[in-house]
């Protein structure tokens, strides 16, 4: 593993340097870089008064990325953790999830799928035929409420109004091999359709020693997208449908740190997801649009305990496995209206959300499964005004109101019935001096819905009293709320061949929410633990984002981005009495970076190269293991020719070495007498791959 430093002072002035750098005039006349309109808004915008990254297909299909996951490297002051086959949990400027076994979890970052909330799901975030990924930076709470504390991540899919069919056959190394397909045309003269369907495989990049298994951590992905749309005079009804099936193995943790397991149980990471939406809008003096959306998803998350197999030390061995089936059912309604006035826009709407959550639990140390239900019914008013104060100066306040009740019970005898009532909101001012350039300041605050540790309060009668006395008071944890202060300034040349985004944030925390646990000794010498979430007093977390892109001329463009991040709690005291204050929180690197170049070789040649960078980071804030610092070096090389594409790619080139989740408060291996070590889950080794690409 390699490593690379560079002083706070340093880092910071990396950015602002390269703004001041871009701004000078540039000599290339005919490469216009392409304008993208951001849908994740209230209403459709260029993104002048927010922190956000885009991918566009060119950008999704430069990294071959089959998944979510192989994308958020890039986007500054974004990481994401595993504890599964894919990086399910998405952290946004240090704030997000981590993890969830038992408990219901609320969460920070919101990810949305042709508008359906598929939040908390990150699994079903695979990439074909997706037109267009959104990643908004701080909170958007007036776009969708208390799930998107962080931010928000939404997934575009490619329109039914869309034209010609594309093909993609690929195969790769650690047995991987795809097939895509994708089309859509005109049905009648108003009426188009559009299909799209992919099959992903992989062996994956650990071999089971003891099962003598090449496939325990491997991939079977499989992806439909159907999609009806009518265009009227003023009127447009799209209907979409999604059908994501993820059956892979979980076998990634190994007791001597390696690619190699020892498990007799592999595990098993599936989800079975049916989504739909049904969206109508009409233009005219005042706009409106209607989405219903539907969502079923069925997950199952099994892992073998021990990690490994019965008879690798017999005096001291435990064997155990865990498993968790969880059913979501979801529905919403949405209704928006708004209005262009002469001096002022407005939006306003209402929104109404059902979901339907069951858990069961079997796991080897329970006499009967686990089982528990949550129905959360969430009603909400939004909107937002904008006013030109002047030809250049327009100020804009947004906000909304909602009313989150939640009801859970399980078959441990905790019933718990809560009511939140929500406001989050944003409000700026944004100057557009020339048509180059654009600042903002802006002030926004995001809340998360509080909850009841349910395992906490099941297990605290079994407690010793000394024990139970000081954790009884845990049995609810309360709401949190963040204040975000931005100033962004986005430049651009007279032509269009240069652009800068940069982006100064702080973010102050209130009541922060934290996981803790519990470890309790059994008497066969292993441990059981139970995970609680704990509000901390007071957090920042404050920064540096920056983006840029250069089409140095119509052969060769080049793009970069940075991210500075600062994160901390301020005053936090656990439940045991460890003092956290001043202490970096998890998932939370210092800095990352990218640095990338497209360059058209010559007639049918087209090379990009990329190398990504990231700071080490906790992994937890109950234990010192630590993500090592990494950069990371992806290559593709394409050929083209009519309609037909063959591209030759790679990711991690070089190999590296890196963590995507990590443990360090237990032992597990029995041949050590379960000394406290640290252990790993690997992220991706090098992957290699051909795929040969056909469009019309």
């Amino acid at each position: 593993m390699s490593t690379f430093s560079l002083t706070a002072g340093q880092l910071m002035a990396v950015p602002i340097a390269l703004t001041l750098l871009t701004s000078m005039p540039s000599g290339a006349t005919s490469a216009d870089l392409e304008e993208v309109l951001v849908s994740a808004t209230l209403r459709p915008a260029h993104g002048e008064q927010r922190s956000i990254t885009i991918f566009d297909q060119a950008r999704i299909e430069a990294r071959s990325a089959q998944h979510l996951e192989d994308l958020l490297s890039a986007a500054p002051n974004v990481n994401s953790a595993s504890g599964a086959s894919r990086g399910r949990f998405i952290q946004i400027r240090g704030v997000g999830e981590r993890s969830q076994f038992v408990e219901p979890v609320n969460a920070s970052v919101a990810m949305l799928l042709d508008g359906i909330d598929l939040t908390g799901l990150g699994a079903a975030a695979t990439t074909w035929d997706i037109q267009q990924i959104e990643i908004l930076r701080g909170p958007q709470g007036t776009l969708l409420g208390a799930n998107a504390l962080a931010g928000l991540i939404s997934l575009n899919t490619t329109s039914a109004f869309t034209k010609g069919l594309k093909v993609a056959v690929g195969v790769e190394n650690n047995g991987g091999r795809r097939f895509a397909a994708a089309g859509g045309g005109n049905l009648t003269s108003t009426t188009s359709g559009r299909l799209a369907l992919e099959q992903y495989r992989a062996d994956g990049a650990m071999t089971n020693t003891f099962l003598n298994r090449t496939d325990t951590q491997g991939k079977d992905e499989v992806t439909f997208r159907g999609g009806l749309a009518w265009q009227g005079i003023s009127q447009t009804v799209e209907a979409n449908w999604h059908f994501i099936d993820i059956d892979n193995g979980y076998d990634t943790f190994s007791l001597d740190n390696n690619r190699k397991t020892l498990s007799d149980e592999p595990g098993r990471d599936a989800l079975l997801t049916h989504a739909g939406r049904l969206k109508w809008s009409v233009q005219g003096t005042v706009n409106l649009t209607t989405q219903l959306s539907v969502a079923q998803t069925d997950t199952e998350y099994a892992y073998d305990e021990d990690w490994a197999y019965v008879g690798i030390a017999p005096a001291l061995e435990y064997s155990s496995f865990d498993s968790y089936w969880r059913d979501r059912d979801m529905q919403s309604l949405e209704i928006r209206a708004d209005s262009d006035q002469q001096h002022w826009r407005w939006a306003v709407g209402g929104f109404l959300k059902q979901e339907e959550e069951t858990l069961r639990r079997r796991y080897t140390y329970l006499e009967n499964d686990f089982s528990s239900a949550l129905d959360i019914d969430t009603g909400a008013f939004f909107g937002q005004v904008d006013i030109n104060l002047s030809e250049t100066v327009t100020a804009y306040l947004g906000g909304r109101v909602e009313q989150r009740k939640a009801d859970y019970a399980d078959n441990a005898g905790v019933n718990n019935a809560l009511t939140d009532n929500l406001w989050s909101g944003r409000i700026g001012v944004d100057w557009a001096p020339s048509d180059q350039q654009n600042l903002y300041l802006s002030i926004s605050r995001g809340v998360r819905a509080g909850g009841p540790n349910s395992t906490l309060l099941s297990n605290l009668p079994s407690l010793h009293s000394s024990t139970n006395t000081p954790l009884s008071n845990l049995g609810q944890f309360e709401e949190e709320s963040l204040i975000n202060t931005e100033v962004g300034w986005r430049w651009q040349n007279a032509n269009g061949t240069l652009q800068s985004a940069l982006t100064l944030f702080s973010m102050e925390r209130q009541d922060q929410q934290v996981k803790q646990s519990l470890t309790i000794a059994r008497e066969d010498g292993s441990t059981q633990f139970i995970e609680y979430t704990d509000n901390a007093a007071k957090g920042h977390n404050r920064g540096i984002e920056w983006q840029s892109a250069w089409a140095l001329s119509p052969e060769l463009q080049f793009s970069a981005s940075f991210g500075f991040l600062k994160a901390r709690f301020d005053e936090y005291f656990t439940a045991t009495g460890q003092d956290l204050s001043g202490r970096a929180q998890p998932q939370a690197p210092e800095w990352m970076g990218s640095v990338r170049v497209k360059w058209n070789l010559a007639e049918h040649w087209l090379a990009g190269a990329e190398l990504t960078a990231m700071d080490s980071y906790f992994f937890s804030d109950r234990h010192s293991a630590r993500s090592p610092a990494r950069q990371i070096a992806n290559a593709h090389i394409d050929w083209t020719w009519q309609s037909w594409r063959v591209s030759v790619w790679g990711r991690n080139l070089f190999d590296e070495t890196y963590y995507t989740r990590g443990f360090g408060s237990f032992g597990n291996d029995p041949r050590k007498g379960y000394v406290l070590e640290p252990y790993y889950q690997f992220g991706e080794p090098r992957t290699f791959g051909v795929t040969l690409n056909y469009q019309r």
